[in-house]
């Protein structure tokens, strides 16, 4: 416990789906200090606002988890600034806490950087052998950025980084708002809409053929923590949980725990995304021993469980 206890924590990102998860786990490990820096006071795209940061709070270890982030729609709408917000808080933020002294940075990159055509399952080498699928490209770049930085950084300064590519999560808080959610809130929340207004029909966007792996937010927890305290290496780890489903599988899943019976049409006009995706989730195993423990079915129903009693609330600030 004294890894926990001795060290000062900053989570940017902590009052977020992921971030909220991860300060719990801190807390769960005896963490006596954890700041959650909000972007009202601290925009980390902006220098000043890190350097703030960084002499009010004094963190031995930043565990940088801020991002704009969405699914395909807002990808496609908001592709500048996903650049741009995304690669200035990681930039500065390495930047600054080299500086600073900061003992430990830990980040947190994206499935969305590998290649379009990727082998399954993506291993962490292939990141480097060709563009991103196009509509989630500026966004999965900008997190690629971080790999570069963190091995520049740790080549000619000695400063401890790390980074993690999750694949997509899922869990209780995650973002049910349609503007800028992923695929799990998003048919959840549609399935849910079309019972209350006595709808047969929901309209997904794509032919249902791509593939997606999932992992559920409270073990992504478990292995950033992990690797938070036992891994001081510059090339990226994977986090998954080593399975692969199609979303025309997953929105069939989602209708039967919803209880929707309705049909899905299909929109083959809008954009399906990456044909595949599935993690080679060895390397995390092997360098601090995560794996991932939750069912998907499971998961699925912890989600709707917790969505059905917040959907009040959600819906209501929407």
């Amino acid at each position: 416990m004294s890894f926990w206890a001795e060290n000062r924590f900053v989570v940017t990102g902590g009052a977020g789906f992921l971030g909220s998860h991860v300060v719990d786990g801190l807390k769960a490990r005896g963490a006596e200090y954890i700041f959650v820096p909000r972007k009202a006071q601290y925009d980390l795209r902006q220098r000043e606002a890190v350097l703030d940061l960084l002499n009010e709070h004094k963190p031995d270890i930043i565990i940088h988890l801020a991002a704009t982030v969405g699914g395909i729609g807002a990808n496609r709408e908001h592709p500048g600034s996903f650049f741009y917000d995304n690669i200035m808080m990681g930039t500065i933020l390495f930047h600054e806490s080299y500086l600073f002294g900061v003992k430990k940075l830990v980040t947190t990159g994206t499935v969305c950087s590998y290649p379009k055509i990727t082998p399954i399952p993506f291993r962490e080498e292939h990141m480097w052998d060709g563009y991103p699928e196009e509509t989630n490209a500026p966004y999965g770049l900008a997190k690629r950025m971080f790999i570069v930085q963190s091995r520049g950084y740790r080549q000619e300064y000695g400063f401890n980084s790390i980074t993690l590519v999750p694949t997509n999560l899922y869990g209780p808080r995650d973002n049910f708002d349609p503007r800028s959610s992923h695929v799990i809130p998003a048919l959840m929340k549609k399935c849910m809409d079309a019972i209350e207004a006595g709808q047969d029909e929901i309209v997904v966007w794509g032919d249902g053929s791509p593939t997606r792996e999932f992992l559920y937010v409270t073990d992504a927890v478990e292995g950033i923590l992990l690797a938070t305290e036992r891994y001081n290496s510059s090339e990226p780890v994977n986090l998954g949980s080593g399975m692969e489903i199609s979303i025309k599988d997953l929105a069939h899943k989602i209708a039967q725990i919803t209880g929707f019976e309705g049909r899905f049409v299909w929109d083959t006009s809008k954009p399906n995304g990456q044909p595949r995706r599935c993690l080679d989730v060895s390397r995390a195993r092997e360098a601090f021993g995560f794996e991932a423990k939750t069912g998907f079915d499971e998961g699925l129903r912890q989600v709707y469980a917790w969505y059905k009693q917040a959907r009040p609330t959600l819906e209501s600030q929407q």
